[in-house]
């Protein structure tokens, strides 16, 4: 797809492929069926990124390149959370607990040599955790995306958008198992795929609708 494929401003949202023997990907499967569909006069294009650190954030970048999106939300699974974590932070630093599809398992690496520390995500992520609760959908402001493939696609997208873009919204989201993969992990809780699309749709139209967040408590004791 290129530019004028979507004559009408574009939101960007990925998922990933499976990983660490899953057979699917929540963040996949409730991503691709927002795939063309119009939110705030916005039209929704959605790919998936490999998971794997070599090839994740160029795939990205590409992305951005054609569609010139005015949102980037890029969806992770976090197995064992039991609601939609709306990711606060990355830091710069790959350090892999288990290998990526690719067989690749850097250990404090930093993802940008010359980068800063960390980068805060530009969403209105109070915001749209509000417009969540509203809509009776469990989520929170989660303070670490990790040190695997999601944070390291989350950092990417922030340093790309720093380097390159000023106005362009970016972030990340992590969703829990699907009941369908929780059923193999003992005890785990899951969420529907149901919810899981609407609370994108949710926060989506909450980042296009604010330029600027709320101050209100959502932090954690530990």
């Amino acid at each position: 797809m290129t530019k004028s494929t979507y004559p009408m401003a574009c939101v960007l949202i990925t998922g990933f492929t499976p990983f660490d023997g899953e057979t699917i990907n929540p963040s996949w499967q409730a991503v691709q069926k927002l795939d063309d569909h119009i939110i705030m006069k916005h039209r929704v294009c959605a790919i998936e990124l490999s998971c794997e650190f070599n090839t994740s954030i160029a795939q990205l970048h590409q992305a951005i390149e054609a569609h010139n999106p005015a949102i980037v939300l890029c969806v992770g699974q976090a197995g064992g959370r039991s609601e939609i974590s709306i990711e606060r932070i990355a830091i710069n630093i790959d350090d892999a607990r288990i290998k990526d599809n690719a067989g690749k398992q850097p250990i404090d690496t930093p993802i940008a040599k010359n980068g800063p520390d960390a980068y805060f995500s530009n969403l209105p992520i109070k915001r749209m955790l509000s417009a969540l609760h509203e809509s009776d959908i469990p989520a929170a402001i989660s303070n670490t995306a990790g040190t695997y493939v999601c944070n390291h696609v989350m950092y990417g997208l922030l340093h790309y958008i720093n380097e390159n873009y000023t106005k362009m919204k970016g972030g990340f989201i992590h969703i829990p198992y699907l009941p369908s993969q929780a059923v193999h992990h003992n005890g785990a809780p899951s969420m529907s795929e149901e919810v899981v699309i609407n609370a994108l749709k949710v926060m989506i139209a909450e980042a296009l609708s604010n330029e600027r967040d709320v101050k209100i408590a959502a932090g954690t004791t530990h």
